[in-house]
């Protein structure tokens, strides 16, 4: 079954490359209930672990009351404002959103048009890998890493967190990977997570050693351990480069328009996001032209 299903693809591109969008729309659609739901469920799961800490102080305390639980699936969507459950083809990626005009069918509330951007964006990205690797298990894993990385950013945009959740099994599945020689091969994918994590942390501590100030978030340390692990420690250098570029320009073009505060933390993560995944696609390509111009 799948080998015939991968044959069709390979005869007609049509049908891979629109398949490919159809399931980037749904995975970005889902995206958006993580993005949301999973700073929610760490919190939760934080306050948790703070309650059994100080068990003592708060046992009389009306803040020691459960707070509602929160999962992925659970409840059910619903409009902050009147709370009308979302109906099923209330959800379809984008098209919903444009049927109902951005607002909530039953209240008129508007809806945040951030929905159906992530959604265009994780279809757009799936087919852009689709088109550059082919109907290939690489093409496959690296829609995964795609969708992981647009739910990091944005999380990151939100909460200024890199959540544990995401990125340390994407680590360990770009040690696997490297078994098979996927990407790049184990010895690589080691030297690659190792040098990535390490690298930042070092910075991370030379920098507070000397200023006393943190300049970045453990979970820098373990997204760039993951290009690492999945690209080799070689494209390390090209990637925090591209990060730190990309980085600067929007900081400052934030502080000049004057919408960003001087004093305020930027989340580091979405910039190094965006790197990986362009080095990862282009990285090759964009290190010839570079080394090109620089002879």
């Amino acid at each position: 079954m799948l080998s015939d299903v991968t044959s069709l693809f390979e005869q007609v591109p049509v049908a891979y490359f629109s398949f490919s969008l159809i399931l980037g729309l749904i995975i970005g659609s889902f995206l958006n209930v993580v993005i949301f739901r999973l700073p929610k469920m760490i919190e939760a799961e934080w306050d948790c672990e703070c309650r059994e800490f100080l068990a003592d102080d708060l046992k009389d305390s009306a803040k020691n009351k459960e707070p509602q639980k929160v999962t992925l699936s659970k409840p059910a969507s619903t409009c902050p404002k009147c709370g009308h459950k979302i109906k099923i083809w209330e959800n379809i990626p984008v098209i919903s959103w444009l049927l109902l005009r951005g607002k909530c069918s039953s209240c008129s509330n508007p809806i945040s048009a951030r929905y159906p951007i992530i959604e265009t964006i994780t279809g757009i990205s799936t087919v852009v890998i689709a088109m550059h690797f082919g109907v290939t298990w690489q093409a496959a894993v690296m829609m995964v890493l795609s969708w992981c990385l647009i739910a990091l950013t944005m999380i990151d945009f939100d909460k200024m967190i890199l959540p544990d959740q995401i990125t340390l099994p994407l680590v360990w599945i770009g040690l696997i990977l490297g078994l098979n020689d996927v990407f790049v091969s184990l010895d690589q994918a080691v030297i690659g997570a190792i040098a990535g994590y390490m690298s930042l942390w070092s910075i991370y501590w030379l920098f507070k050693l000397v200023t006393g100030k943190e300049g970045m978030g453990y979970g820098d340390f373990k997204l760039f351990a993951v290009f690492g692990a999945w690209f080799g420690w070689q494209v390390l250098p090209m990637l925090i480069l591209m990060a730190s570029l990309v980085g600067a320009i929007v900081g400052i073009s934030l502080m000049v328009f004057k919408s960003h505060e001087g004093s305020k933390p930027i989340p580091f993560g979405p910039y190094l996001a965006v790197a990986g995944w362009i080095t990862a696609l282009w990285g090759e390509g964009i290190w010839a032209w570079y080394m090109g111009i620089m002879v």
